[in-house]
C-alpha cells in the first residue's frame, strides 16, 4: 500500500545514505501496511526488492526481534514497538499529558485523545477511550488526513504555501484516502478545499476546532491546541463523542469548559521541570558485542549496516529528545562515521529532523507498525512463545488469568498427546486446585489473597485435592517464595501441572503460564528439573515483549 506522503517521486537519497537501511524500512512499512503480516512473495512484489534481499532483511529483522516468521509469512513482533516508544519517550507527551487526558475522559465519560502533526496528517500519541458499542477505535500511531478531523484544522493554521501545495497534491493523488487505512473512504462532500480552509479560519478565531462527522457518520469531536512555553502548538487535545449522545451543536457547550481547564493544566505540565534522569535504551558496549556475535552466527544473512541504522533510533528517549552525533554514537556504541551515515539516512526517510547539530525523532517513527502492535492482547503476545515452549518440552502449554475465584484460559498450545482434560480457550477451573491459579493467587497482596480464600469453599476434585484453608494459605506462601507452583493430580487424576507467573512492566502478576503432563511420565522433582527452566524462559520472553508493548499502550489480558 502506498504511504499517503508518497504521492510524488521520492527525492533521491544522499550519497552518504545506507542502502540496506532504506531497504529494511521499506520492508517494515510494507508489513505495517499489511496489518503486520505479509507473505515473503508479497513483500518482494510490494517493495520491488529481490527475493534474496528480502530474505536477508527478514533474517536481520528477526535477529533484532522486530519480525518473526510463521510458515511463509513474516509477522511484526512486539519488540519493534521500541522504535515508536523512543519517539513517545523523547516527546514526553504521554508521560506529562497522558494522565490529564485520562482524567478528562473519566470526568466527561467520553473518549479523549492526544494527536500531533505529521506532515499533512494527524497522528495519535495517546488514547483514553470509553468502552461502548459505538466508540473510538483509533490506536496510538494511527494516521488521519488533516482535513478529516478536529486537530487537523488547528495544525494547518501554521502551514506555509509549500505545506498547502503538498496537501493539494496528496488529495489529488489519493482522492479516496486509500493511503490512510485508519479512516473510511472519503465521501464526495469531503473533497472541497474551501471547506477545510474555512474550518481552519474558524478554528483560528474560536481557539478550538469542531469535527462534525468528518471521519464517519455519527462521530463528532472538539479539539484545542496545547502550546509549549514558546507559544508553539505541540499537540491537540480532542474530546470525541457520538451523535447518539451529543450533537455537533451541543458538544462544544458540554465539554469546552473542562477542555479549556485541562489544556491549561497540560501547558503548565509542559513548562514544569522534567523529573528524573535522562535515559537510553541501548547500552553501547554490549550492543557492539551482540552485533559481532550476530554476524558470526548468521554470516551474510545478518546485515550489520541495517541493524545499526534501526538501533540508532533507540538512542533517543526521555530526556534525550535532541541529540548531537557524538551522543548518538556513544549511546549505540557505533563509530561516529557509522552513526552519521545512519542519521543522514533516517533524516532522508523522514524519521529524524536536524536542527543545526542536533537530531530529533519525528512522529513518523510510529508508522513502523506501532498502530497494529499496540492493539495486541496479552494472549496475542504470549502465543508464539507458548508455541516455542511446546516445541522444547513436547507437552501442552497454556496461559490463564484470574476471573473471580476461577482461572480462565486465554491462550493454549496443545500437543498431539491425548490429555484427559479437554481444555479450550475460555475454560474455567477453580483457582485453588490449579498450578496457574495458585501462582495467580500467590501474586496478590496478602490481604486480598486471604480474603479470596476466606470466601472460597474448596471442594475435593480428586482424592489429592488440598481443601484445608490453612494448608492452602501455606502453599500459596511457598509458591510466592519459590516463584512457581506444581500441582499433582489435584484437578484431575493423572494430570500434573507446573506454572510460573507473568509480570507486567510494573512487576504485577497479570497472568500465569503452565506446562501440563501426565503424572506417570516423570516424578515431581524430574518435572521441575526438566520443565521449569524452559517454562521460566518462556515467561521471561513474554514479559520482555509485554514490557515493550505496555509502555504506552494498554494491553488487554484477554
Amino acid at each position: 500500500m502506498t504511504h499517503p506522503a508518497a504521492t510524488a517521486p521520492p527525492a533521491p537519497p544522499p550519497p552518504e545514505a545506507v542502502g540496506p537501511l532504506i531497504r529494511s524500512v521499506s520492508v517494515l512499512r510494507e508489513l505495517a501496511a499489511g496489518s503486520g503480516r505479509r507473505s515473503v512473495g508479497d513483500l518482494v512484489r510490494g517493495t520491488g526488492l529481490a527475493r534474496s534481499t528480502v530474505d536477508r532483511v527478514l533474517s536481520t529483522l528477526a535477529r533484532l526481534g522486530y519480525v518473526r516468521t510463521e510458515g511463509r509469512d513474516a509477522v511484526l513482533a512486539p519488540r519493534l514497538l521500541e522504535l515508536g516508544n523512543a519517539y513517545l519517550a523523547a516527546s514526553e507527551l504521554p508521560e506529562r499529558l497522558g494522565p490529564l487526558a485520562d482524567r478528562l475522559a473519566d470526568e466527561l465519560d467520553e473518549s479523549v485523545s492526544l494527536a500531533v502533526p505529521d506532515g499533512d496528517g494527524v497522528r495519535f500519541v495517546h488514547q483514553a477511550t470509553r468502552r461502548r458499542a459505538m466508540s473510538l477505535a483509533f490506536r496510538i500511531g494511527d494516521l488521519l488526513p488533516a482535513e478529516r478531523g478536529a486537530p487537523g484544522a488547528l495544525f494547518a493554521d501554521g502551514w506555509d504555501e509549500a505545506d498547502w501545495r503538498r496537501w493539494r497534491e496528496r488529495r489529488a493523488a489519493d482522492p479516496t484516502d486509500a493511503g490512510f487505512p485508519a479512516v473510511p473512504p472519503r465521501r464526495a462532500e469531503d473533497t472541497s478545499e474551501t471547506g477545510f480552509t474555512a474550518r481552519v479560519a474558524a478554528a483560528r478565531t474560536a481557539g478550538w476546532s469542531l469535527d462534525d462527522q468528518l471521519i464517519e457518520p455519527g462521530l463528532v469531536a472538539v479539539a484545542m491546541p496545547v502550546l509549549d512555553a514558546d507559544g508553539r502548538t505541540v499537540c491537540a487535545l480532542s474530546v470525541v463523542s457520538h451523535t447518539s449522545r451529543l450533537s455537533a451543536d451541543a458538544l462544544p457547550g458540554a465539554v469546552l469548559p473542562r477542555l479549556r481547564e485541562t489544556v491549561a493544566a497540560m501547558e503548565d505540565a509542559l513548562r514544569a521541570p522534567r523529573a528524573g534522569t535522562p535515559s537510553t535504551t541501548v547500552p553501547g558496549p554490549s550492543h557492539a558485542t551482540w552485533m559481532r556475535a550476530s554476524k558470526q552466527e548468521l554470516g551474510p544473512e545478518f546485515v550489520e549496516s541495517m541493524a545499526r541504522g534501526l538501533i540508532t533510533l533507540t538512542a533517543f528517549g526521555t530526556g534525550r529528545a535532541a541529540l548531537p552525533l557524538t551522543a548518538v554514537a556513544e549511546a549505540t556504541g557505533l563509530a561516529r562515521a557509522t552513526a552519521r551515515r545512519a542519521l543522514i539516512t533516517l533524516e532522508h526517510l523522514g524519521y529524524l529532523t536536524a536542527d543545526g547539530k542536533f537530531f530529533r525523532l519525528t512522529p513518523k517513527a510510529l508508522e513502523l507498525g506501532f498502530a497494529h502492535l499496540s492493539g495486541l492482547t496479552l494472549p496475542d503476545i504470549a502465543q508464539p512463545h507458548l508455541a516455542s515452549l511446546v516445541e522444547r518440552v513436547h507437552d501442552s502449554a497454556s496461559m490463564a488469568v484470574l476471573s473471580g475465584d476461577d482461572i480462565q484460559y486465554v491462550a493454549r498450545v496443545p500437543t498431539v498427546r491425548i490429555m484427559s482434560v479437554n481444555i479450550t480457550l475460555g475454560t474455567r477451573f477453580p483457582a485453588y486446585a490449579t498450578s496457574m491459579g495458585r501462582v495467580l493467587l500467590a501474586g496478590l497482596p496478602p490481604a486480598e489473597r486471604s480474603a479470596r480464600l476466606a470466601r472460597t469453599r474448596p471442594e475435593p476434585l480428586t482424592r489429592h485435592t488440598v481443601t484445608d484453608p490453612e494448608r492452602l494459605l501455606a502453599l500459596l506462601e511457598e509458591v510466592r517464595s519459590a516463584g512457581h507452583s506444581l500441582v499433582d493430580e489435584e484437578l484431575e487424576e493423572g494430570l500434573r501441572s507446573l506454572a510460573v507467573p507473568v509480570h507486567d512492566r510494573t512487576g504485577r502478576v497479570v497472568a500465569a503460564v503452565n506446562v501440563s503432563t501426565h503424572a506417570a511420565r516423570c516424578t515431581p522433582d524430574e518435572a521441575r528439573e526438566v520443565l521449569l527452566p524452559a517454562l521460566r524462559t518462556a515467561a521471561a520472553e513474554i514479559e520482555a515483549d509485554l514490557g515493550v508493548a505496555g509502555r504506552y499502550a494498554r494491553i488487554p489480558v484477554r
